[in-house]
């Protein structure tokens, strides 16, 4: 693996073998890292928003479970 740095990007050079789903995963963390590296969010704030957000889909689709 070799790993450069340009002016304006970071390049990652891997070996051909490397499987594609392995690729992909790295590629969502990297996307995550990058999507939440300002944010100023913290764990509370992240559960909290999770909790609404399971609340109001159990709200919305209560009706076709318990049929």
């Amino acid at each position: 693996m070799i790993i450069e740095r340009t002016d304006k990007e970071i390049i990652f050079r891997l070996p051909a073998d490397l499987k594609l789903d392995e690729l992909q995963d790295m590629k969502d963390w990297f996307e995550y890292l990058e999507a939440t590296r300002k944010s100023k969010a913290t764990q509370n704030d992240v559960d909290d928003l999770v909790s609404v957000i399971k609340k109001g889909r159990w709200e919305k689709r209560r009706a076709e479970f318990l049929k």
